[in-house]
């Protein structure tokens, strides 16, 4: 990130320094390209304060209904949703291993929205894989599928971005749940189908086997999993919901965010946790979250503002544009399918550049694009450092080339369902 975010401003200064010598003389005040340069810097830090203050109401209510939903133990409910599938999945991991555990709440959580809650549970999976791993510093299939899937986990409620959107006054905040959901769906399989691919051309990666074969069901059981038909069957109800959303979205669309208030806090109680104390414990959370992406925003935000004042964003996206248009991805969506797998506060400040711009705002096809690119995936090359980094990993093998793949199948799912949807 910092190389990105200084050569955004070095090529924002050359090229307003550029125009700025090159323009004529008698240039009325405020319009020569260095002075707008300067005003956009200004426009750009105080606009990302006043985001932040903005987000801090709908980032403290949902982060507050997520710790409701958490507290009245629906990641477990998920996990044991998942357990089935993820013994198949994952042969060489033994079922009653922490690994799995640890996979599968990080996926859970990640199917929730709770990058944050998510983190911790990812690098215990990568410590616990890592004590099967019979070549230490070396990446095993394992590890490379679960990283796979981690940058590309089928995502039901962004709630990040919806909140975001909100702050930026979407009419239909919640429309990307559908289209996010699409997806990382797609995402997901080609991470899947990649990672089980390309391991064939890197030997090795192979776990420590268990000393016996295990029995499935039997572990299934002993783990207090739910049956494998329960899993297949809420893999069935999230795949019909693929059409569902297409055909009757902007229908559904409206109800969600208020049908999520009342779903969270109605399970809350039937769970018997005190809603209204819990509710305000997440958004304690949510508060402080809040503040401290302030200084990442004036950063980002900052950076956009020049280059997009210094025109070198125009002068780069309007051939890419032109091509891209003819695929259904418009040209001030780029910077984000480029910049998301590199850097998570980056494509964020993208995202809220974008849908705080008067010319686009978040109701309209780009909005609606990068609001499901920043929902539905992943900062690739920032996950696979930290879970690596976390059990000193030097050898990746075929990581990075699986989760691009995926990465790639995600805009692709997101351009395709977009225009479709909102085209």
């Amino acid at each position: 990130m910092n190389a990105i975010f200084f050569w955004i401003v070095a090529i924002s200064f050359g090229v307003a320094g550029y125009r700025q010598i090159a323009a004529p003389d008698g240039m009325a005040p405020g319009t020569s390209p260095m002075e707008v340069l300067g005003i956009g810097m200004i426009d750009g830090a105080g606009g990302a304060v006043t985001l932040a203050i903005g987000l801090i109401g709908v980032m403290t209510l949902f982060l507050g209904l997520m710790k409701v939903a958490e507290a009245g133990g629906l990641l477990a409910v998920i996990a044991k949703t998942l357990h089935p599938l993820m013994v198949r999945l994952f042969p060489d991991v033994p079922a009653d291993h922490p690994a799995m555990g640890a996979m599968i709440m990080n996926l859970s959580a990640n199917a929730l929205g709770l990058g944050n809650a998510a983190t911790p549970f990812g690098i215990r999976a990568m410590q616990q894989l890592d004590r099967l791993n019979p070549v230490k510093g070396t990446a095993t299939n394992a590890m490379v599928l679960f990283l796979a899937i981690n940058t590309s986990s089928v995502t039901i409620l962004p709630t990040g971005v919806i909140a975001l959107r909100a702050a930026a006054g979407s009419t239909d905040a919640a429309g990307i749940v559908p289209t996010t959901l699409f997806a990382t769906i797609c995402s997901t399989a080609i991470a899947i189908i990649g990672a089980k691919l390309y391991c064939r051309f890197f030997p090795g990666g192979e776990s420590v086997p268990s000393a016996e074969p295990e029995d499935d069901a039997a572990a299934d059981e002993e783990t207090g999993a739910y049956p494998l038909w329960v899993s297949i069957l809420a893999l069935g109800f999230i795949a019909a919901m693929i059409p569902a959303t297409v055909f009757w979205g902007r229908t559904i669309a409206p109800w969600i965010v208020p049908g999520l208030m009342i779903a969270f806090l109605g399970y809350g109680l039937v769970r018997k946790v005190p809603v209204y104390e819990v509710f305000v414990e997440g958004a304690k959370d949510g508060f402080q979250v809040a503040i401290k992406i302030i200084p990442y925003l004036v950063a980002i935000l900052t950076a956009v503002a020049m280059f997009r004042a210094s025109g070198a964003m125009e002068l780069i996206l309007t051939p890419l544009g032109a091509l891209t248009a003819h695929i259904g991805l418009p040209g001030e969506a780029l910077p984000m399918a480029l910049l998301r797998p590199l850097s998570g506060s980056g494509a964020y400040g993208i995202l809220a550049a974008v849908i705080h711009d008067p010319s686009i705002g978040p109701d309209s096809l780009t909005g609606y694009i990068v609001s499901t690119l920043q929902g539905s995936s992943e900062t690739t090359f920032y996950v696979i450092a930290v879970y690596f980094g976390a059990i000193q990993v030097k050898r990746m093998r075929h990581t990075l080339w699986a989760a691009l793949t995926a990465d790639v199948a995600g805009v692709a799912g997101a351009v395709f369902i977009c225009n479709l949807m909102y085209g």
